[in-house]
């Protein structure tokens, strides 16, 4: 679904034909000479064809790709394929293909809306459905720490200007949203990049190389930009935001503690997210709550935690039960209308929460079935 993705693939590809050169293998993503690669193209069709969705597509229709001969047929990260919006791009090129051919599907997650297309070209089709020994790898500390409305910029700043951390990859959910982050820390005087979908392909690759080459020390960048594309060496991850899908949290923390080296995962919120990170908590994620004092960070306890809250609907809170002790030294009328309002909310958000988990299940449930 990315020019990036494409290239990594078509490097690691040159490496694996190294002893056997007679094998050949073409690029074909925008961005680069079309009229070379048709002319490549005319004079000898590829064994293996890598690049993405619209550019092959061109080829497939301009005659200068034959389809025919096609043997093999693998979607790549098919669920940012579906969220870029190439799902039909990708249909199109599969359905110009012969009909008995060996088509495998990669895919982090398989959304609903990827079922279809699944179901239309791959007739009972073996699932193999990796898993991770943990959520998160033991290398990383996974830190979390409560905004409570300050402001979020200032945090990261502070953050990243702790200690020396080698790299840092900093995620936001919208453009907006970087473009902020980046805009604040270059003005604090720090060399930042950022990555998103508004950005020029040509100025993605001037700033993919400029990290790779280590001219960058902090990156701002979007779920979707950042998939596909391999940054070495990130030392610290910041969630500026907690992302709208869970599994993009594990993809985030992930970019960091890598190859067996120590990394760092800061997730930043609000008192009204706490379902959110309690969503995370029942997946098996494990947050360290900690705090910014005197530029370091220092162990917490945040009493809107949950994570230390037994999961019965029927178990009392910490400030029920100080309602209850309150009600009984005083016996103040007002103390049990608070207690059951106070009873009433705590059952509403397990129920919430109880639903979302359940409605979670399900949906892992029907992807593994797909």
């Amino acid at each position: 679904p990315s020019r990036e993705l494409a290239n990594q693939i078509y490097a690691v590809a040159q490496q694996l034909i190294q002893t056997e050169p007679a094998i050949r293998i073409n690029r074909l993503v925008g961005g680069m000479d079309k009229q070379k690669q048709i002319d490549k193209l005319q004079n000898h069709q590829p064994h293996v064809a890598i690049g993405t969705p619209g550019r092959i597509l061109d080829m497939i229709k301009g005659y200068d790709l034959v389809p025919s001969s096609v043997r093999h047929f693998v979607v790549d990260e098919a669920d940012m394929t579906l969220d870029m919006g190439f799902l039909e791009t990708v249909d199109a090129i599969a359905s110009s293909f012969p009909d008995h051919l060996q088509m495998a599907v990669f895919s982090a997650t398989i959304p609903q809306k990827l079922e279809p297309f699944l179901r239309k070209y791959m007739d009972n089709p073996t699932t193999i459905e990796l898993k991770p020994q943990s959520v998160i790898a033991d290398t990383v500390e996974n830190i979390l720490i409560a905004a409570k409305g300050r402001d979020k910029n200032e945090l990261i700043y502070q953050l990243v200007t702790m200690g020396h951390p080698f790299l840092v990859l900093i995620f936001a959910n919208t453009k907006t949203s970087v473009d902020a982050i980046h805009d604040f820390l270059k003005h604090q005087g720090l060399k930042v990049a950022k990555i998103h979908g508004g950005i020029q392909p040509r100025e993605r690759r001037r700033v993919m190389k400029d990290v790779a080459d280590l001219k960058y020390q902090y990156v701002v960048a979007t779920d979707l930009a950042a998939r596909g594309i391999d940054i070495k060496g990130v030392s610290m991850v910041i969630n500026a935001e907690i992302p709208r899908d869970n599994e993009f949290f594990i993809h985030r923390v992930g970019r960091t503690g890598r190859n067996g080296m120590a990394g760092t995962a800061v997730t930043l919120y609000e008192p009204g997210q706490e379902d959110q990170i309690a969503e995370l908590e029942h997946m098996g994620i494990k947050f360290a709550p900690k705090m910014i004092k005197n530029g370091e960070l220092v162990d917490t306890y945040d009493r809107n935690r949950r994570v230390h809250r037994k999961p019965k609907q029927e178990d009392t809170s910490l400030a029920i039960r100080g309602l209850v002790k309150k009600a009984k030294q005083k016996h103040m009328p007002n103390y049990r209308k608070k207690i059951r309002t106070a009873v009433l909310l705590e059952r509403k958000r397990n129920t919430k929460i109880a639903r979302r988990q359940a409605l979670l299940a399900e949906k892992r449930k029907n992807r593994k079935r797909g």
